[in-house]
């Protein structure tokens, strides 16, 4: 009988270890929606990735990230969301502006969702109140699109003689008509004639500049748009080879070459998405947690491309830049 019995329990100790693996904690796992492609927002991801470091999650160490990236194409992002719902992602981190948050919101009420929106998010839904968002979003209010009217000032500021500008807009952004009103109203109080340029593919930019010589615009506006953004370095390139005066709306545009920028930070709020993704793998909920607003506006003068421009900046101006790039 002690015999079997011992057996008995050899038999039952060969499942222990088994037992013991099953009961450790499964690595959880982000799902980050995105309307950009990979490449033009490689250093936003690392600035989300440094965010979710700083509360102790590593990638491929002991938490993973399901990159979901619409390359621009933003009829794709409701199916991708889809795909990070059915994954059963712990958190969606979302970025690539109001397109890509609303995306997700439509496509979960339950798995936390953290955003980055251009739009008001209590307007558009996102969330029920800053202080307190209640159900599963929460994140960044990137104040982008709200900004067209001083950066139509900025352009008049900086090209005093300019009777009409153009503004570059993507059609399919779901804050284009906001835009484009903005910057109709700005135009209009500055006395300017204005020019809206659709462009929501890569074949438009270049018959959107031929456009803007040929309607003699002396300055241009680039609308603030995820689709446009990643694709910075060619209409920085076009603009420079049609020596148009242009002002973006992110510094990494005036970086590589762009005359002026002036916006808020955005790798200022990939980090903060990778800090409240984190929080929120902690046990945080997004309902507790306060959209962000971004406060920090920065603008910046190239003066190196004015130089190739055959343009003087007044030092008035230049005294207003946070940084000039000489």
């Amino acid at each position: 009988m002690r015999r079997r019995r011992f057996v008995a329990l050899l038999g039952s100790a060969a499942t222990w270890p088994i037992v013991g693996r099953a009961q450790q904690p499964a690595i959880p796992v982000i799902g980050c929606l995105n309307s950009a492609a990979a490449a033009p927002i490689a250093h936003l991801l690392a600035a989300f990735r440094r965010g979710l470091g700083e509360t102790g999650y590593i990638e491929g160490q002991n938490v993973e990230i399901e990159y979901r990236l619409a390359e621009g194409q933003y009829d794709r992002l409701p199916a991708l969301a889809t795909e990070l719902v059915n994954r059963r992602v712990s958190v969606i981190a979302v970025g690539g502006g109001t397109v890509s948050a609303l995306a997700a919101k439509a496509a979960t009420a339950t798995i936390p969702i953290v955003f980055i929106s251009d739009s008001d998010p209590v307007k558009i839904g996102l969330v029920t109140s800053i202080n307190l968002p209640g159900g599963n979003a929460t994140g960044i209010h990137q104040l982008t699109a709200g900004l067209e009217a001083k950066r139509v000032g900025l352009l008049h500021e900086l090209v005093p003689s300019a009777t009409a500008i153009a503004v570059l807009v993507n059609p399919t952004y779901s804050d284009a008509e906001a835009q484009i009103k903005e910057v109709q109203d700005a135009a209009r109080t500055l006395g300017l004639q204005l020019h809206i340029l659709k462009a929501s593919s890569d074949s438009d930019f270049d018959p959107a500049f031929a456009t803007v010589i040929e309607q003699r615009a002396g300055a241009l506006l680039v609308a603030s748009d995820p689709f446009i953004f990643s694709r910075r370095t060619a209409i920085v390139a076009l603009a420079a080879r049609h020596s148009v005066p242009t002002v973006y709306q992110f510094r990494e545009c005036a970086t590589i070459g762009g005359l002026m920028s002036y916006g808020t930070r955005i790798a200022d709020s990939y980090h903060q998405v990778g800090v409240y993704t984190g929080r929120i793998l902690r046990g945080a909920k997004p309902a507790d947690l306060p959209v962000v607003q971004s406060t920090n506006f920065e603008f910046v003068i190239n003066l190196k491309t004015a130089r190739s421009l055959g343009m003087t900046i007044s030092p008035t101006l230049v005294a207003q830049a946070d940084e000039v790039i000489e």
